[in-house]
């Protein structure tokens, strides 16, 4: 929490902006929703597994 805090506090928003717009120079209009989809459907299945993952040791501790 405290890493976080202190992240957030030396990056404002016009330093999001720069960055975003870095990014988009970097890799172009036509590939940013290609990557942002990939990156969703990255933490979706981290999700799943971490769900999977709960539910066996929910399984391991009735037994």
């Amino acid at each position: 929490m405290m890493l976080q805090t202190i992240f957030l506090g030396f990056v404002g928003p016009w330093q999001w902006i720069i960055i975003g717009l870095a990014i988009l120079l970097l890799f172009g209009g036509k590939k940013l929703p290609e990557l942002m989809k990939g990156l969703g459907t990255g933490i979706k299945e981290f999700k799943n597994a971490t769900n999977d993952e709960e539910e066996a040791q929910k399984a391991e501790e009735k037994k």
